[in-house]
């Protein structure tokens, strides 16, 4: 049977993934949830926007004949990835999870666990202070009530309106970030508590080794918790996972 994929994309895993498909000759689809105005160019076919919900994903699946889903979204994308379990389970599509392992705490390290944005939140209820805030830009309204803080924000689009914040500049940059790109940026603008989600892998990880070689702490907000599904952390796993036509079902 020709395989003919859903990858769920947004995140430098899928863009790996999507090149090696293509090299290997296997059909696809790529979508992105449309937060990012020029997400990074696929060479499979694109799609943009949600689906409505786990039932309009799985009219997708059903009306595109989708043989197999990879969800490669980002971690945090907890909606999507339960979604995306139920769609497959009521057509009894084949999913993987191409996913990173989360970060966990070193040597040096000094990390304030939080479960979730509201925690961050209430974790930053403190004197004035300079906050690198890395948690995107969904959830930046969120942090309004601690207006006390200057906050940098790192950014991949600029937001559309202005944010409530009296203090804060944009970094407009697009990752994977190094750790002496890093290093100076928390300097340049004398950081003192650095704010993030875990989301692990590589790619955002320079400034989580740069806040522990200033010392600084960091406010870590944990990974939602997410329906059992099939896991990979590799892209040759998912293709391994392909190759046996995605039979291994199990979690």
């Amino acid at each position: 049977m020709k395989q003919n994929l859903l990858i769920l994309g947004g995140t430098t895993e899928a863009t790996a993934l999507c090149q090696a498909l293509s090299a290997a000759g296997i059909g696809g689809t790529v979508s992105f949830a449309g937060r990012v105005q020029r997400p990074v160019r696929q060479p499979l076919p694109q799609r943009v926007g949600g689906f409505g919900g786990a039932e309009g994903l799985a009219r997708y699946l059903l009306e595109h004949a989708i043989s197999h889903v990879i969800d490669a979204t980002h971690p945090f994308a907890a909606q999507m990835s339960a979604n995306a379990v139920a769609a497959c389970a009521a057509e009894d599509v084949p999913l993987i999870a191409l996913t990173r392992p989360a970060w966990q705490a070193g040597p040096g390290d000094n990390w304030t666990h939080v479960p979730d944005i509201a925690g961050a939140v209430a974790a930053l209820d403190r004197p004035a202070t300079r906050v690198m805030l890395a948690v995107g830009r969904m959830h930046l309204a969120e942090f309004a009530r601690n207006k006390q803080h200057f906050y940098l924000l790192r950014l991949i689009n600029r937001p559309d309106a202005p944010l409530p914040f009296p203090k804060y500049e944009i970094v407009q940059d697009r990752g994977p970030f190094s750790i002496a790109g890093d290093l100076a940026l928390m300097r340049d603008h004398r950081i003192d508590l650095v704010v993030s989600k875990n989301s692990g892998g590589r790619g955002a990880h320079a400034k989580i080794i740069a806040a522990r070689e200033l010392g600084l702490p960091v406010i870590m907000i944990d990974r939602p918790a997410l329906p059992l599904r099939r896991e990979a952390h590799s892209v040759d796993a998912v293709l391994a996972w392909l190759a046996h036509d995605g039979t291994e079902r199990g979690v």
